[in-house]
């Protein structure tokens, strides 16, 4: 019985080791598609030159060798944005607990730089992560930065006070630190699972040749 007992635990160690290592080997070869159609599509390609909150000049270069978590919107957006930045806030904390993961920078570019100059930036980001950098520009610089990850942005009508909406996307584009886009997430996405696949990102990762 006892030989029968020490077969039966060899015969399930052996499946279960088998099942994980086909597992592991599904995991890597829907993380090598998914590198495959996001170079393909090749956004975050190219490079932007804005200003932060504090005036000082950035541009897309400056980030690299570091993982960024990028989201377009803008100050006056009522609800959408400030859920989506309170998200990424949540991510970048989660995150920073881990000591052996790198450094996520956070980053917000606005599609409203009419409205948003670096003074309403300070004021808005305030109320999230601290380590949140926000870029503006002109309104030229800006449509550049959102072309280069096709980024949707349309003002809408004017109220009687001039007030207006910008209907934009709604996505977090994550960075790797060779510049290269490696993921982006939708609202459905919840914090735990944006944190979730950027470690499994930062885990995985090899810079694209």
């Amino acid at each position: 019985l006892g030989k029968r007992v020490a077969v039966v635990a060899a015969v399930a160690a052996g499946a279960g080791t088998a099942w994980l290592y086909l597992r592991q080997q599904k995991s890597r070869r829907e993380q090598e598609r998914r590198r495959k159609e996001l170079r393909a599509l090749a956004l975050g390609k190219g490079d932007f030159q804005l200003r932060d909150q504090h005036g000082k000049s950035r541009s897309l270069a400056d980030f690299q060798g570091r993982w960024v978590l990028l989201y377009f919107g803008f100050t006056h957006c009522p609800d959408i944005c400030p859920e989506e930045l309170g998200k990424l806030s949540q991510v970048v904390e989660k995150l920073e607990k881990e000591k052996e993961l790198p450094e996520l920078q956070p980053l917000f570019i606005t599609v409203d730089p009419e409205r948003d100059d670096e003074a309403a930036l300070r004021r808005y980001l305030r109320d999230f992560h601290p380590r949140i950098l926000g870029l503006t520009g002109s309104a030229r610089e800006v449509r550049e930065a959102g072309k280069a990850f096709r980024v949707y942005a349309s003002a809408g009508p004017r109220d009687e006070d001039g007030d207006y909406i910008v209907d934009h996307s709604v996505l977090l584009y994550l960075l790797a630190p060779d510049g290269v886009l490696q993921d982006y997430y939708g609202r459905g996405k919840s914090e735990e699972e944006v944190a979730r696949s950027v470690r499994r990102h930062m885990g995985t990762y090899r810079a694209l040749e």
